[in-house]
């Protein structure tokens, strides 16, 4: 090998070496399989890969009875905190288009629905006339995906969606959407009364 090859080489393995550390830096407590973070409490804060970070129930609740969730519109993520505090979940969200579909403040949640049936609003059917009046639950292209959690404020929910992309983008008309795995996890978690907060 030639003492060229060999600088190249010994770059490759410095490089590789310095951005796997990197790297090992930026893992969360707790990756859990399915793509959700899970923290321990205590210690210093610690980001993941997708910039998400863990965030303290008290700088938003005054306590978590009955849970509490807290959808963060700017970072695009979903906290769950249960009742007991022994459980802390975070997932990636899709969030409304613009501000003026966005709603922010405290509302819980009202009803739980497995197989959501989706019609779209007034002001959306106006908006796009050629979207179905309905979409019933259980069709793989229903917008509100495999269940939903509806809150307080009418029309607004916190649903799964079929659509991954659309996940960490803008592109709800108003509700936060997760990924059906991630939906169906909080759906369990979560109860008729869990509190919510949309910041």
């Amino acid at each position: 090998m030639s003492v060229k090859d060999q600088n190249r080489f010994n770059r490759r393995i410095f490089l590789g070496t310095a951005l796997a550390g990197a790297g090992a830096a930026l893992v969360p407590a707790h990756a859990q399989d399915d793509g959700t973070t899970e923290f321990t409490t205590g210690g210093s804060v610690r980001n993941n890969v997708s910039s998400f970070r863990m965030l303290n129930w008290q700088d938003y609740f005054s306590n978590t009875q009955n849970g509490a969730i807290l959808v963060d519109i700017t970072s695009r993520a979903l906290h769950y905190w249960s009742e007991d505090q022994a459980t802390y979940r975070l997932y990636p969200t899709s969030v409304p288009l613009s501000e003026d579909l966005t709603r922010r403040g405290h509302t819980t949640v009202v009803q739980k629905v497995v197989a959501p049936t989706w019609r779209p609003t007034p002001s959306m059917l106006e908006r796009n006339p050629e979207w179905p009046e309905v979409v019933e639950g259980g069709a793989p292209d229903n917008p509100l995906g495999t269940h939903a959690l509806y809150l307080g404020w009418t029309y607004y929910r916190i649903h799964g969606t079929h659509d991954t992309r659309k996940i960490g983008r803008r592109s709800s008309n108003g509700c936060v959407g997760l990924y059906n795995e991630h939906i169906q996890e909080l759906f369990a978690f979560s109860k008729v009364g869990t509190q919510v907060l949309l910041i």
